[in-house]
């Protein structure tokens, strides 16, 4: 069977599972191995990209799926009617950052950076499905470790793990912003006293 073929009918199968298609599964149904079928993925991504379709393929920790163009949003907002999603907490990021970074992680060690308790945020976390158990810890008690899931990663746009921004870069970021809003708050008070004069 030529690689044509097969690309075809991935193209078929991420339009049927809907959800993000392992590229194991995928290999599977052909008998091919799991690189093989990655490969592939990776050039009917390169294909709808190259011909510029409304419709694009993503990687999701090793898993592919459909998703809209994103420069399309606007218009799919238009035609549908929109849901409202409620909004992650100041705590809830917080804590989903903490374990994006840190995981495994304990709920024990979340709270230690923290400073305060966390079990209502994670059980919202987990029943988003951002969140999710992956073990159990060495330590005394075996605690239960926490990582993030597939739907972390796609809800986020990342692609894996790899994708998060280093820690330098936020900080960097959050520097500059506050520099700016400083230098701002800088030049109305001189426009106050141009005022006042």
């Amino acid at each position: 069977m030529n690689n044509k073929v097969i690309k075809s009918a991935f193209e078929s199968m991420l339009f049927i599972w809907g959800e993000p298609l392992p590229a194991k599964d995928a290999a599977d149904v052909f008998g091919i191995d799991k690189e093989t079928a990655v490969s592939l993925f990776r050039e009917l991504m390169e294909e709808y990209q190259q011909e510029g379709r409304g419709i694009v393929i993503r990687e999701i920790n090793g898993a592919f799926q459909f998703t809209t163009k994103e420069e399309n949003a606007d218009y799919i907002e238009k035609l549908c009617t929109p849901v409202k999603m409620k909004r992650l907490s100041q705590s809830a990021l917080e804590v989903l950052a903490i374990v994006a970074y840190k995981q495994p992680v304990t709920k024990g060690e979340i709270e230690a950076i923290r400073g305060i308790k966390c079990d209502r945020v994670m059980e919202g976390l987990m029943g988003k499905g951002l969140v999710e158990a992956v073990g159990r810890s060495q330590a005394i008690g075996r605690p239960i470790l926490y990582g993030t899931t597939d739907m972390f990663l796609k809800n986020f746009g990342f692609t894996s793990l790899k994708d998060l921004p280093e820690i330098e870069d936020i900080e960097t970021a959050i520097n500059t912003e506050d520099a700016e809003m400083a230098e701002e708050d800088k030049d109305l008070d001189q426009m106050e006293l141009d005022i006042e004069l």
